[in-house]
């Protein structure tokens, strides 16, 4: 599979470098630099821990102890839901709303009358709720089965986002979802009009393994995440399910199993998790590069472990010595072939991904090996954290057309540069192969890519995402065939308006536009326009601040605005385009 990639591949770039990305909340973790004047809330950066305190002093109609008990309160209960008529003892849907029984009643519950969750924890896309509850304020957004929530209304759109952003931070019951406040300007306290305490990581609730006859689950071993920290990291882990896939999905000779689709559910202080075989077997787990192999969780965590002993480390795993690596690039033994774009196992772009089965659609996978996690994850509480995710894939033995993952990332960096307080849309073309058909079609940009759509020769759009934190996985069936030899009906044109910095109304927004004092240890900018006195003005750089006083010698002037900056982190951005192709027939 990896040579027929390289002979189409002249602007494809490893999907284990294109899958960094985002989560739930996409600040950076480091802290704000105080800057000159009377620390006003103009000082407060994406690193800030509080950002769901209340949004003002004494703003919030009440005071809750968790995310979801404000929802509970000011969504199911004040509209109506829990009335004995609708979702109260009479259940309609089989549902019962009332405070007692409500959570237990819809997280990873299946839907009536529907092949979705009620709220499948991380994904509002695949959560029934969230879509009846779209339905009845959107309802262009929603094909769904029912009529829409809540009878003969519709939520706000404040109140339906503070439910996107609970199900998509992992749906829990307790303590607070963590938000940036760049989901319409507002912290979800602002969205709820409620008082929350400040958030705290979230585990998200494990993904149940598939049942032995569908499918096989991979799950990372756990690693800690300091309090406010960002990182990404490479690490190693091994596995063997040779004698676990029933016969029909594999090919001993070959020593591979066929799969067609997958389901990862993750922590949501993940900005990216990507699961890749390096190519590897049993022989090199003892290379010096992964240093001490230490059992992760359970009751011997920090034990020295044997990797190919699966059981050794009881509830944990075995895992190498993590290390800090863009992409697990040149991580581990020179003989790795790390190459997710045909070798990569699953990557996930939100606390859960979910890509359905496709009719007559497989990949192959080794039935045992070294594995490389490559994680990057940001912490913006004040908690450390335990990381965890899990890959579930589902068997096949129809093996009529091969997929792969496809990122397209020649223009990975093209939105460096955009000037603080401005808005500027970034284009570019994709050749798809000849003769490959397109079957989904999803998008990355870190926190400033506003919009971003896809177009066909013809000038039809074929794909719009307007969250950057929970990117549209547009499905197309049946696949999309690209079989014209002229190339320029094979282009699709790819788009995304980046915001450095401004708000609905045009006027500067200085919590949102790049700064040098929230950029992560490990990236910079210049600072070239003013946050503070003379906001949006330009400057001469960080020792500047004097000429974005308000007037001479007011001493309120800061000088820490920054055009946007290109790299990994989630304070620089990135402009990927990511087909999955199925390749024709060889």
């Amino acid at each position: 599979m990896f040579e027929r990639l390289r002979d189409f591949a002249g602007d494809v770039v490893l999907f284990v470098i294109v899958v960094v990305v985002v989560g739930c909340s996409d600040a950076s973790p480091s802290a704000t630099t105080p800057g000159p004047g009377n620390g006003s809330s103009d000082d407060a950066g994406a690193g800030r821990d509080d950002a769901a305190t209340p949004p003002g002093d004494g703003a919030c109609s009440a005071s809750f102890d968790s995310t979801y008990a404000a929802i509970q309160t000011v969504i199911f209960q004040k509209r109506g839901c829990t009335q004995d008529a609708c979702h109260g003892s009479q259940a309609q849907g089989q549902l019962d709303l009332r405070p007692e029984v409500a959570y237990q009643n819809l997280i990873d519950v299946p839907a009536v009358g529907s092949s979705m969750k009620r709220v499948d924890p991380g994904l509002p896309s695949r959560s029934y709720l969230y879509q009846k509850l779209q339905a009845a304020l959107y309802p262009e957004r929603s094909e769904i089965s029912g009529s829409p929530m809540p009878n003969g209304g519709s939520l706000t759109s404040d109140e339906l986002t503070a439910m996107h952003l609970w199900i998509e931070g992992g749906a829990p019951k307790d303590g607070s979802v963590l938000d940036d406040g760049h989901h319409g300007g507002q912290s979800l306290s602002g969205l709820l009009n409620a008082c929350l305490p400040p958030g705290a990581p979230v585990t998200i609730k494990p993904l149940d393994p598939p049942a032995a006859e569908q499918g096989i689950q991979f799950e990372m071993p756990p690693y800690p995440l300091a309090a406010r920290t960002e990182k990404e990291v490479c690490f190693a882990g091994y596995y063997d399910f040779t004698d676990r896939v029933p016969a029909r999905f594999k090919d001993d000779q070959k020593g591979v199993f066929f799969a067609n689709g997958l389901q990862m559910r993750q922590d949501p202080q993940s900005h990216h998790l990507v699961i890749m075989h390096t190519g590897l077997g049993p022989d090199y787990v003892h290379d010096p590069s992964f240093g001490t192999w230490r059992c992760q969780g359970g009751a011997r965590q920090g034990d020295e472990c044997e990797p190919t002993d699966i059981a050794f480390c009881g509830e944990g795993m075995c895992a190498s010595e993590s290390k800090a690596s863009t992409a697990c690039i040149g991580y581990g033994p020179k003989e790795a072939a790390v190459d997710a774009s045909g070798g990569g196992i699953g990557a996930a772009m939100a606390p859960q991904t979910y890509f359905p089965p496709r009719d007559g659609v497989y990949r192959q996978i080794p039935l045992r090996g070294i594995l490389y996690y490559n994680s990057h994850a940001f912490n913006l509480t004040g908690e450390d954290h335990q990381m965890h995710g899990r890959l579930n894939v589902l068997y096949t033995s129809d093996l009529r057309n091969e997929e792969v993952f496809v990122a397209v990332s020649a223009h990975v960096f093209a939105a460096t540069g955009i000037a603080p307080f401005t808005k500027s849309p970034v284009c570019a073309d994709y050749v798809v192969p000849l003769g490959a058909s397109m079957i989904r079609l999803t998008s990355h940009t870190h926190k400033r890519g506003e919009r971003f759509w896809v177009t066909l020769p013809n000038g039809d759009e074929i794909y719009e995402s307007l969250v950057y934190s929970d990117p549209l996985y547009k499905q197309f069936e049946p696949g999309m065939l690209f079989d014209s030899a002229d190339a320029t009906q094979r282009t699709l044109h790819y788009c995304a308006t980046y915001n450095n910095g401004v708000r609905a109304d045009g006027t500067p927004d200085v919590n949102v536009v790049t700064r040098a004092s929230t950029m992560p240890a490990q990236t910079s900018c210049s600072p070239i326009a003013c946050v503070r006195g003379k906001t949006a003005q330009p400057c001469a750089g960080a020792s500047d601040n004097a000429s974005c006083d308000s007037s001479p010698g007011a001493g309120d002037g800061w000088c820490d605005a920054c055009a946007i900056a290109s790299g990994v982190t989630s304070e620089n951005e990135m402009f990927i385009v990511i087909p999955n192709l199925v390749l024709p027939p060889k």
